[in-house]
Formats: structure tokens, sequence, C-alpha cells
């Protein structure tokens, strides 16, 4: 079983991380502190650090018709975790950079995919793929 990863990331704002990680995404918060705030984002550990600077990366690389910002990050989940999340980012009006679907489809790589902001403007994807035996396969 794979152990979870680590992120740290800037945030212009804890409020606001905390309540789009924790309120909208519902992340679990752990420690924290006036300078930032730890997350279990799917059994991995995110840190939201402050800076009142931080502005988006605005890169991206087009992937089967779409725009890929770059950096992002998020969780390979299981179909049913990702048909949730994409349910509760849109209830809670978070606009998608891109709209939740399937991507690559008929191909080895099928996977459904979706794209958001977060407040502070990093980008994230939430994926999953029917098979998860085909996360690498060429």
């Amino acid at each position: 079983m794979p152990r979870p990863f680590h992120l740290a990331f800037p945030v212009h704002d804890l409020a606001a991380a905390r309540a789009f990680y924790g309120g909208v995404l519902g992340c679990p918060e752990g420690r924290s502190s006036a300078q930032w705030i730890d997350f279990d984002l799917f059994g991995h550990q995110i840190v939201a650090h402050l800076d009142p600077a931080a502005k988006p990366v605005a890169t991206s690389n087009a992937v089967d018709g779409h725009d890929v910002p770059v950096p992002h990050f998020g969780v390979v989940l299981t179909m049913d975790e990702w048909r949730t999340l994409a349910a509760r980012v849109e209830a809670a009006g978070i606009p998608f950079g891109i709209a939740p679907h399937i991507r690559f489809q008929g191909q080895v790589g099928e996977q459904a995919t979706m794209f958001f902001r977060d407040p502070s403007g990093n980008a994230l994807e939430f994926k999953a793929f029917a098979d998860d035996s085909r996360l690498f396969a060429k």
C-alpha cells in the first residue's frame, strides 16, 4: 500500500483556505498555527502556508483538447468518491476550470477528471479510473 504524500503550498488567506479545504472539500483539519494549516486530503497531508502575496501560476498544457493548468495537484479517487466530490464542488458554486468529464475515452488511460481552483488560485485535479490497474498503463 502506498504511503501518504505530503505537499506544502501557498495561500493568500488562511480563513478562505480553511473554508474551502475543510468546508467544501471536506478535508479534516490537523495541526495549525497563525501561518499554516494541515489538512487530510483523502489520507494525504497537505499544508496551506500563508503567503499574502501568493499569486497563481498561469501556465497550461494542451491535453485531450483542454488547457490543463500547470502546476496542479490532487488525488486519484474511486469513481464513487469522484462523483461525490464533483457534486460537492458544483453545489458550492465553485467554477470548474475543466468540468467533470471522461478523458481518453476508449483508450488505455480512460479516466474521469475535473479541475478547479482554490480561493488562492491553486489548481486542483481529481480523477478516477474505472480500473485502477490502468493508472500507469501505456
